[in-house]
């Protein structure tokens, strides 16, 4: 198995509670890696997303690098759906 397939998956399970919660509400998570192990999460709203569900963009920072901090990926920054 390559270190990128490896690397996909540990990103993905580090941030798959959150991606399941987040569906919960009506948004999309997603993640690419934009230089080598620096990742960008944008979170996208469904037809029927909860407005009053996210929190801030730097609470949602926050929590995000929290959930990286134990794989060999940093957090760039988070992509939030309108002014949050």
């Amino acid at each position: 198995m390559s270190e990128t397939i490896i690397g996909r998956a540990t990103v993905d399970t580090a941030l798959a509670g959150f991606r399941d919660m987040l569906a919960t509400d009506g948004y999309l998570l997603s993640w690419e890696e934009t230089k080598p192990q620096l990742v960008v999460v944008r979170i996208a709203a469904g037809e029927d997303a909860c407005a009053d569900c996210l929190v801030p963009q730097p609470v949602m920072e926050a929590i995000m690098t929290q959930a990286l901090a134990g794989t060999d990926y940093t957090l760039d920054h988070v992509v939030l759906p309108g002014a949050h």
